[in-house]
């Protein structure tokens, strides 16, 4: 199966494109596609990787799905294109990024400029029907993200994986080579749940700091 995605990533995954399972995936979103309204539109299914090549990956950052509202899926986890409000979760990332960095400022909710430095913003599903967040849960898309975060631990060296929320907590398992990444976990910055430990948990610092360790440029957030 032939998908449109950066060469860097290609190579990486070319084994998991071959499966019968992957095909099957695609043809599950086409007939969704042609079917319902989905998000994001299908030139964006991959724009996570797209604009985070596998060989400039700094930071992970892993959400659930992607937004269900009209125009505000853009591929990129708890990101928004920059004439949509900004949602709740990311106002809240904002936040803590303010209390991490006193002079932070924005001027909208994308968030493609971190992409472009090496923060892969990658949702474990990758599309979802229009009102109905979840509904892509079954169709395979986690199988081929679990595979993604496998990848990614296992060949790349001094990642940030930053886990928000008991879904990206349980990811994870996933990681292989914990002692060659850091791994940073707490609550979800939805409102239901930022104060039960997202705000406060430095992860922005936390992670600038350590890429500084390794030598890494660090992410300007």
């Amino acid at each position: 199966m032939k998908v449109k995605i950066h060469h860097t990533w290609n190579k990486e995954l070319q084994d998991i494109f071959l499966k019968e399972s992957f095909n099957n995936l695609v043809n599950k979103v086409k007939e969704e596609y042609a079917n319902h309204r989905i998000y994001p539109s299908g030139k964006n299914i991959f724009h996570a990787f797209n604009l985070c090549p596998f060989d400039k990956i700094k930071v992970v950052i892993l959400g659930q799905d992607p937004y269900h509202g009209e125009n505000q899926a853009n591929g990129l986890s708890f990101s928004v294109n920059k004439e949509i409000l900004i949602p709740p979760s990311l106002k809240n990332i904002y936040k803590e990024l303010i209390n991490n960095f006193h002079d932070f400022n924005f001027q909208d909710g994308d968030l493609s400029p971190w992409a472009s430095q090496g923060v892969l913003l990658i949702n474990s599903i990758l599309t979802v029907r229009k009102g109905k967040p979840g509904s892509h849960q079954g169709i395979g898309w986690q199988d081929f993200t679990d595979e993604v975060i496998k990848i990614i631990s296992k060949r790349k060296k001094n990642i940030v994986f930053l886990l928000w929320g008991s879904f990206a907590k349980s990811k994870v398992v996933l990681i292989e080579n914990k002692k060659e990444h850091l791994i940073l976990s707490s609550s979800h910055p939805s409102p239901f749940s930022a104060h039960k430990g997202f705000f406060g948990n430095n992860h922005f610092k936390k992670a600038n700091e350590y890429l500084k360790s390794k030598s890494i440029v660090e992410i300007n957030w």
